[in-house]
């Protein structure tokens, strides 16, 4: 979109502007989606603020779990959540491959040392689910140790339950068309070429092993005090907002919804997971 210097002039209003826009054949459409998409960040950021500091003032411990795919678009989503909150009670987990000491204790010891406090969120880019999906898919792990996890999970979860660790479980679900353009995105910008590794390459090659551990973790691991939200992410904006409105919605927190914005996620973008749900990554 392009305007000269005598159309800029000649507009008083926003209405006129418009109206020069689409004389001249100017496509705004793009433009006036970006401004909106901002616009709602940062409302839905501004209660994000507000909400950390009642999970401060009540010593609440959050936990939330980011899941999915490669190019599935977790870490941009991680970057808004935490983009304007106070550091000092909010962090990033995003764990290497274990080391050859921690490969010989109990599975999820690692991720216990890195729960949060009381008045902290931590979002976790990937967690223990590595082991239901990624590990056995890649031969990272023998099949004992896969059946031995998925049986354990649900009760480790719900001893952080029962002591009032509160956890929400996203699936970030993306077409394989979709990931395979964001891998090439990737490739071709100097800037994310390091988000590329040899494991992204496989996902393409191996995405109907991953859609089977994926349906088999949901199914295993889905309960009602922690169930699986699935949030479609083709279009990376949309599904930033909507998780963001997800979370905001499940707490009463004070000042909730000052920012005028609607805290009420579509549906049609994130949904509890059922087995009816029809998802994108299949």
């Amino acid at each position: 979109m392009t305007f000269k210097a005598d159309h800029l002039q000649q507009a008083k209003t926003r209405k006129e502007l418009l109206g020069l826009a689409n004389k001249n054949e100017n496509s705004i459409s793009k433009t006036l989606n970006k401004l909106k998409y901002e616009a709602e960040l940062t409302m839905l950021q501004s209660e994000f603020v507000n909400l950390q500091k009642w999970i401060v003032q009540r010593k609440m411990r959050v936990a939330i779990v980011f899941e999915g795919r490669d190019a599935a678009g977790k870490g941009g989503s991680i970057k808004r959540f935490k983009e304007h909150l106070n550091p000092r009670s909010s962090r990033v987990v995003a764990l290497t491959k274990p080391t050859e000491v921690e490969k010989g204790q109990w599975y999820f010891r690692r991720y216990i040392k890195v729960m949060p406090n009381p008045g902290e969120i931590v979002f976790f880019d990937r967690s223990w689910y590595n082991r239901a999906v990624v590990e056995p898919v890649m031969g990272f792990c023998s099949k004992e140790q896969y059946n031995k996890f998925i049986v354990q999970v649900p009760e480790f979860e719900h001893l952080l339950y029962e002591d009032n660790l509160k956890i929400m479980k996203f699936w970030f679900s993306i077409s394989k068309e979709e990931q395979q353009k964001r891998f090439e995105a990737r490739l071709n910008n100097p800037l994310k070429r390091w988000k590329f590794s040899p494991v992204d390459k496989k996902g393409q090659e191996l995405w109907d092993d991953y859609t089977h551990y994926k349906e088999q973790m949901f199914s295993k691991t889905h309960t009602n005090f922690s169930p699986w939200i699935i949030v479609k992410t083709n279009d990376k904006k949309q599904a930033r907002l909507e998780s963001m409105r997800y979370v905001l919605s499940q707490f009463d927190y004070e000042g909730k919804g000052e920012s005028g914005i609607s805290l009420l996620p579509d549906p049609n973008i994130i949904m509890r997971y059922h087995r009816s749900v029809v998802q994108i990554d299949i």
